[in-house]
């Protein structure tokens, strides 16, 4: 379990999945990640589609929690990749929206990740469009590495903007702390 003042952060359960697809039904939610189309409550396990779609037994995904009611609030995940890098993602429900809930669990994930997990660096990928998401990895001292063009089909409004992808060193990740 990771806390942070207002989240809990857990290892995601099975009995997290109806939570976990509710996310997926809000079409506001799901608007940089698929265009807001509805996601089957069963994916197929071979659907190599961008977006995640956890149903509770990833172990790099973590459900967050609020700290005093133990809602479900949405999730978060770090999947490391080869060469110690791993990639950050998370989700949430609209209404916790700016209230500065997205940067307390990624930041709290993200130094899990270089304290624990010794990962050397962490990328994080969205939509150019989605500048909420940008926002949250600026603010973890992530900086610009790349933008790039990702098909979809069909086309998500903004896709046509491209991709951006952001990175943070485990020595830049100290250094600001």
């Amino acid at each position: 379990m990771i806390a942070t003042a207002r989240l809990l952060l857990r290892p995601v359960t099975p009995a997290d999945e109806a939570d976990l697809h509710a996310l997926e039904r809000d079409p506001v939610v799901m608007r940089y990640l698929n265009g807001g189309r509805p996601t089957p409550r069963h994916p197929d396990p071979d659907d190599v589609r961008l977006y995640r779609m956890p149903r509770g037994t990833e172990k790099e995904v973590w459900a967050a929690l609020d700290r005093e009611t133990a809602r479900f609030l949405g999730w978060f995940a770090l999947g490391p990749n080869d060469g110690g890098v791993g990639h950050l993602g998370y989700r949430l429900h609209q209404n916790t929206w700016g209230q500065g809930l997205g940067f307390d669990g990624a930041a709290a994930l993200v130094d899990y990740g270089f304290r624990t997990l010794g990962l050397s660096a962490i990328h994080a990928d969205t939509m150019a469009v989605n500048l909420g998401s940008r926002r949250i990895m600026e603010k973890l001292g992530m900086r610009h590495l790349r933008s790039y063009e990702e098909p979809s089909d069909p086309p998500i409004p903004g896709s046509e903007q491209g991709e951006v992808e952001y990175g943070v060193t485990a020595a830049e990740w100290f250094a600001q702390r």
